[in-house]
């Protein structure tokens, strides 16, 4: 596409909506659990299932996007999850909102995962992270944005609204990347799934990226969804005070994904430690102060350290299989949500044993262990890199 900020404005406003959809289900899981007269961790096996399918899909679509074009797919599953967002609205037991959810995941695999591929393949290398950065800025305004206003919908009316409106944002968008974005040109030949995920699978470094953006997605989205909770009980706020709260998170996601490039720059990459270190004390903090400023200040630091991890780890993928984005992407997005569907889940058991303070102590140590690590692989790549150059 000839005009490529007219692009990442489109795709951009597509993942706000997407990503403010799955993100609202923080502060709606209180009312969602009471309308359905469910326990919140039961609930949440709703976040699971959207996690999962997610995660599961991926892995179709990334080889789809590389055999038959990236725009074509990410078009289709606009659709679907515009479709299956609406009709989560009409939820009536815990099956039907596993159903939708589930369905709403599966098509949102084929547009994250897919959208950074085509942004990855689309920028020049020097311009790449800040547009990365970007799209996950957009990606977590809409978490933001999801806290706050689904959190006030659902006070003031119902938790199903949320996801109605949702859904008709996302289908009158969905129609409108029909005409504007222009397709793609495929770059492989024939579709394979075996022969593409045998080159990511045996590559050794590319999978030890992989790992790290499993635990990434344990220790942060399997977190987040308690996130409502954790504020709930910690303050004592009703949901429209949780969601403006939980904005935070967003907005330090965004602020994350405009300053990434420039803190790299500055501290190198010596920015991945501190931004573990700076995740890790977040995360720490919120299990352990009530005071509403210092739980804020720890979800806006929590929101930074991810996107700032987060994004370097892309392109790290990227990097280790430069002429398949789209596979590459599929299989990061698999660990991503299936380690924040495990995490969901294993943090569901933790909270009813130990408390939900319990879930975001374990986590600290996660998160900043990943920083030093992704530090140590980022550093090494390069030094391997600069050692070829040199030869």
């Amino acid at each position: 596409m000839k005009d490529k900020n007219k692009m990442l404005l489109i795709l951009g406003s597509m993942a706000f909506l997407a990503n403010g959809d799955n993100y609202a289900a923080a502060p709606l899981l209180i009312n969602i659990s009471k309308d359905l007269n469910l326990t919140l961790s039961t609930a949440a096996m709703s976040v699971t299932a959207y996690m999962l399918a997610f995660g599961i899909f991926t892995l179709l679509f990334g080889p789809l996007s590389d055999r038959f074009g990236k725009v074509r797919v990410i078009n289709t599953a606009a659709i679907g999850t515009a479709i299956f967002s609406i009709l989560g609205a009409t939820t009536f037991n815990l099956s039907s909102l596993i159903f939708f959810r589930a369905m709403n995941g599966a098509f949102g695999a084929g547009i994250f995962p897919v959208t950074i591929a085509l942004i990855g393949e689309s920028f020049d290398p020097e311009d790449r992270q800040k547009a990365l950065g970007k799209l996950m800025g957009f990606m977590f305004l809409g978490a933001a944005t999801a806290s706050a206003i689904g959190g006030a919908i659902a006070y003031f009316g119902s938790w199903r609204i949320v996801y109605l409106i949702y859904g008709v944002g996302e289908l009158i968008l969905a129609i409108m990347m029909l005409k504007v974005l222009e397709r793609d040109k495929p770059v492989v030949d024939r579709l394979n799934f075996f022969s593409a995920y045998k080159n990511a699978l045996t590559n050794y470094r590319f999978m030890r990226t992989v790992i790290m953006v499993f635990l990434v997605g344990f220790s942060v989205f399997g977190s987040f969804t308690y996130s409502g909770k954790l504020i709930q009980e910690l303050t004592g706020y009703n949901i429209l005070s949780v969601g403006l709260i939980l904005s935070v998170f967003g907005i330090g996601t965004v602020i994350g994904g405009r300053i990434a490039p420039e803190m790299r720059k500055m501290l190198r990459n010596g920015f991945l430690v501190i931004s573990g270190l700076i995740g890790g004390l977040s995360m720490f903090v919120l299990s352990v102060f009530k005071n509403i400023w210092i739980l804020s200040l720890g979800l806006f630091g929590f929101g930074l350290a991810f996107v700032c991890i987060q994004s370097t780890l892309i392109l790290m993928a990227q990097e280790k299989l430069p002429k398949m984005k789209g596979t590459a992407m599929s299989v990061v997005s698999f660990n991503l949500f299936v380690g924040g569907a495990i995490g969901t889940s294993a943090n569901g058991v933790i909270m009813e044993s130990h408390g939900i303070t319990k879930i975001f102590n374990n986590n600290s140590y996660i998160i900043l262990t990943v920083g030093i690590l992704t530090f140590i692989f980022v550093a090494r790549f390069e030094m391997r890199k600069n050692n070829s150059t040199v030869t």
